[in-house]
């Protein structure tokens, strides 16, 4: 009876979520993913460029940091973002630094998709336990957001090339950020994302060194198959179906998915832990316990926490409790990850 009243609210969340989403035209939209590439004009020029992406360590990599251009006024950091867009709104980064009485450790925190607000009570949560907590805009949210747009739909969209834009422009300023804080004497960066922020999170764990634990809540590895997939992106899916089967948009999406960098997360240093909800349909859970199998296979041993909720009911007693102590317990400084 509680978990098909569960069910129930998480639908009713995620119809609420419905109403302001529009079903757009598809496009390519090379230019914004691969700003360099002369000419892709099919799905199949596109797909080379993006296969060429996830060989290459640079296209992760964030401009070199130059101090100045950060500002800190009271609780709050904006820095020029590492990747310009045609959004003028979009190009300045933002966090929110709740301090928590100590440089030892920060944790950088990812929201979910058309998040419209930052998450207070786990910011002071873990501030009052010794950890400074950096909660960072992602592209088109917050202070970031397009005018005009009703929800954040240039971060995650039917244009192929500008959902690489705006993720890589998010590992980018992520990056940029964690430069700052290692500049400002924090020592030990741990990374929480939440939904479409754990890929977020994922990547830059996997393309930074610096990171030394990351959550990685709500996610699997193929960001295609999640939007193909998801309750929560009908609309997307719905404009993609006519133009592009699920097996072009992995590879078109390729730069995008966590199992193409599973080694990177795998690496010894790196503490992991991944929560999932058995109840979701926004990310599948199938898809997330793919994504771990395949994790394992890399050699990772990540600690997995299995909660019987649904996407949005996470955010609901006990749930959130027993993920807030199991995020507790990974960034203790005596956790080790499982090897």
């Amino acid at each position: 009876m509680y978990h098909s009243w569960l069910d129930r609210w998480d639908e009713k969340r995620a119809q609420r979520g419905d109403a302001v989403k529009r079903v757009t035209n598809f496009s390519l939209g090379t230019e914004l993913a691969f700003p360099e590439a002369k000419s892709a004009t099919s799905i199949q020029d596109f797909c080379a460029l993006a296969n060429q992406a996830i060989e290459d360590p640079a296209f992760f990599e964030a401009p070199e940091l130059l101090a100045s251009g950060f500002k800190k006024e009271g609780g709050s950091i904006r820095f020029r973002s590492g990747i310009s867009t045609g959004s003028e709104e979009n190009n300045t980064a933002y966090a929110k630094i709740t301090e928590g009485g100590s440089t030892s450790q920060v944790l950088v925190v990812f929201h979910h998709w058309n998040a419209d607000k930052p998450n207070h009570q786990l910011a002071r949560y873990f501030a009052r336990r010794g950890i400074t907590v950096v909660e960072m805009a992602l592209p088109y949210h917050f202070e970031r957001s397009r005018l005009g747009s009703s929800y954040a739909d240039y971060m995650l969209s039917p244009n192929l090339g500008r959902t690489i834009q705006s993720v890589r422009q998010a590992v980018l300023d992520a990056k940029l950020l964690i430069s700052w804080l290692k500049r400002e004497g924090y020592e030990e960066i741990s990374l929480l994302g939440m939904s479409l922020g754990s890929w977020v999170a994922g990547l830059v764990a996997a393309h930074d060194a610096r990171v030394l634990k990351a959550a990685l809540f709500l996610t699997a590895g193929s960001l295609a198959d999640m939007v193909w997939s998801g309750r929560a992106t009908r609309a997307i899916s719905e404009s993609l179906a006519p133009a592009i089967t699920l097996g072009d948009l992995n590879r078109a999406w390729g730069p995008l998915n966590l199992e193409n960098y599973k080694k990177g997360l795998a690496r010894h240093d790196l503490a992991l832990q991944i929560v999932l909800a058995n109840r979701d349909t926004v990310v599948l859970p199938q898809l997330s316990k793919r994504f771990v199998g395949q994790l394992k296979n890399a050699g990772a041993r990540p600690d997995v926490v299995e909660l019987n909720c649904g996407h949005y009911s996470l955010a609901m007693p006990p749930n959130l409790v027993f993920a807030g102590l199991n995020l507790q317990r990974l960034l203790s400084h005596n956790f080790k990850p499982m090897r």
